[in-house]
């Protein structure tokens, strides 16, 4: 009895297979922890983009789409789908999948109106706009997707633009 003890305290067969069983359960945390926070930095990369994107689309816009220094429906409207789907025309695809409503996008204009403005600016009695678009976005991981528990995470971005009436 006691040399079968012996023998087996001594046997080393075996052993790889228990230390892969022991860290290939760290390895899987590890691996898809990688995909899911490179998913949620592209991700939010794209939003931050598409904002940036938004702000400089309706900063473009005549100095007559924004009266009384208000951003009128249509450069709200457009703004927001250049925004969201990277188009102006409304229906488009989103630029990812888990962002389907338009309204998660704000389209503000402020003015300077404190004067002595020259170039571009002369032109426009209300002063100065500055159009900022913010978004607040809905993220969904990876994993959640594949009903592995869910996260409510949302990534916002904001930007800002002059108006340059061009």
């Amino acid at each position: 009895m006691r040399g079968t003890f012996l023998s087996m305290a001594r046997d080393n067969r075996g052993v790889a297979a228990a230390e892969l069983a022991m860290v290939v359960p760290f390895m899987f945390v590890l691996l898809f922890g990688a995909f899911e926070l490179g998913n949620y930095f592209m991700t939010e990369h794209a939003v931050v983009k598409a904002v940036r994107d938004g702000a400089r689309y309706a900063a473009r816009r005549p100095f007559t789409d924004y009266p009384g220094c208000v951003a009128s429906a249509g450069v709200v409207d457009d703004t927001r789908n250049v925004t969201r789907t990277g188009q102006l025309a409304a229906g488009g695809e989103p630029r990812f999948a888990s962002w389907s409503e338009p309204d998660s996008i704000d389209v503000v204009a402020e003015c300077d109106n404190a004067g002595g403005y020259t170039g571009v600016f002369v032109t426009n009695p209300d002063g100065a706009p500055v159009v900022t678009v913010t978004a607040t976005v809905p993220y969904t991981p990876l994993f959640s997707q594949m009903g592995l528990g869910s996260v409510d995470l949302t990534l916002n971005a904001r930007s800002q633009a002059a108006v340059t009436g061009i």
